[in-house]
């Protein structure tokens, strides 16, 4: 397994160039985290990796392949995407939902299978959700509905999973749930994690791997400690900040001046 390469990537909406000439490597069965002020190309980058958006230039590899090339069904079984305020069907339960993402490995007439009830219930146990599947998604917490679309992409089977933005509107104990909940599904099952964050100092916390970005390009790659600099803030954000050391985790903690 190689994860996700970008080379030399160009992305636009119409004739508006969102990215330009980005190259970048995710590795393989780690937490990435994409940082970076809004309207900077995070969300743009992360739709192109998971093969919505077609590159004006360049392309996006998985695993060695040019995802544009493989067959949708396939990368559907390799690659699991949440995008940013998912919508439920009104009514449905939490059971029924996440059984949807059995969908690239069931044929148009196939029946629910025992293999499918199995990945259904190893993604309800995974996200602590067992005891809820006969619940409403629309009378669960905004952390549980988190989980919920989590256990979606889990009950998908895939290797690589991309997250756009999942602690947004959440408060801050959600959010550390859901972070905690991504480390601990990468860690266990080795699964590749790319999500797009606010946070800087969460991320550096849950995160192995750091990508910052401004106006469409990669400004810094690498550690929190090799990322999360002043002088990277500063470039990225406008932002006068002070790094410490985090008094729980000992990874940065970014302090605004």
């Amino acid at each position: 397994m190689t994860g996700l390469r970008a080379e030399n990537l160009t992305l636009a909406y119409d004739r508006r160039i969102v990215v330009e000439g980005l190259t970048l490597a995710l590795p393989a069965g780690r937490v990435t985290a994409i940082l970076g002020p809004n309207g900077c190309g995070k969300s743009t980058l992360l739709k192109a990796l998971a093969r919505l958006i077609r590159p004006q230039a360049g392309r996006v590899t998985l695993d060695g392949e040019d995802i544009h090339a493989l067959p949708t069904r396939a990368v559907a079984r390799r690659l699991g995407l949440l995008p940013q305020a998912p919508i439920a069907p009104e009514g449905i339960t939490v059971g029924d939902l996440v059984a949807r993402g059995r969908a690239p490995w069931r044929g148009l007439l196939a029946g629910w299978s025992a293999a499918d009830e199995a990945a259904r219930a190893a993604a309800l146990a995974a996200t602590g959700l067992t005891d809820l599947a006969a619940r409403p998604v629309a009378d669960l917490s905004g952390g549980q509905r988190q989980r919920v679309w989590i256990a979606l992409a889990l009950a998908q089977q895939t290797e690589h999973l991309l997250l756009d933005e999942p602690t947004t509107w959440l408060d801050l104990p959600h959010q550390i749930e859901v972070l905690a909940l991504l480390r601990r599904l990468n860690r266990e099952q080795g699964r590749s994690i790319v999500t797009v964050l606010h946070d800087l100092s969460l991320a550096a916390r849950f995160a192995d791997h750091l990508v910052l970005m401004a106006a469409g390009r990669v400004l810094a790659e690498g550690t929190p400690e090799e990322v999360l600099t002043p002088g990277a803030l500063e470039d990225a954000f406008g932002l006068r900040a002070l790094v410490i050391a985090d008094p729980v985790t000992g990874t940065p903690l970014v302090v605004p001046a």
